[in-house]
């Protein structure tokens, strides 16, 4: 049987990482532009250290020599995710409360938790998807230099 501490802190992680980056993938550009340096990826996170976070692509724009058709291909990019991020946010949410109810039910129906754990999982697993295909995205519209100088700025200020 599932254990329920583990589920719901798995299910309140999945929320709180749909709504950061929701809220990631909300935030203008003038805002990343003006917010505090981005620090360095964590050294034990190779994904990390191989791709380039939005926020840190627009904040140091200037610094790389983005160009007009690059900065709207970046906010572009954005925009698609952030649809994506939000409709699983939603769904996570209706999944969340069937799952709470579920859950409420005496006795509880294991089968029908385990197949809502499985669609929580699918959302989650969209999620994931997403954001590394936003990151890829973004990390093939700079150039080699414009990769090499943006890791540079971001080791610097980290």
């Amino acid at each position: 049987m599932i254990d329920m501490k583990r589920f719901l802190n798995l299910y309140l992680i999945v929320f709180v990482l749909l709504a950061a980056a929701a809220a990631t993938a909300t935030a203008p550009a003038a805002a990343a532009e003006s917010s505090p340096p981005t620090a360095a990826p964590p050294a034990d996170d190779p994904i990390a250290q191989n791709v380039f976070a939005p926020e840190l692509i627009m904040k140091y724009s200037g610094d790389i020599g983005l160009d007009a058709k690059q900065r709207t291909a970046v906010k572009e990019a954005v925009q698609q995710a952030q649809a994506k991020f939000l409709d699983a946010q939603w769904s996570l949410q209706e999944e969340g409360s069937k799952m709470v109810h579920l859950l409420q039910a005496q006795p509880v129906d294991e089968s029908a938790v385990l197949a809502e754990v499985d669609r929580v999982l699918d959302l989650e697993r969209v999620v994931k998807k997403t954001q590394l295909s936003l990151l890829v995205r973004l990390k093939n519209l700079l150039t080699a230099d414009q990769q090499a100088r943006l890791a540079d700025l971001r080791r610097r200020s980290g």
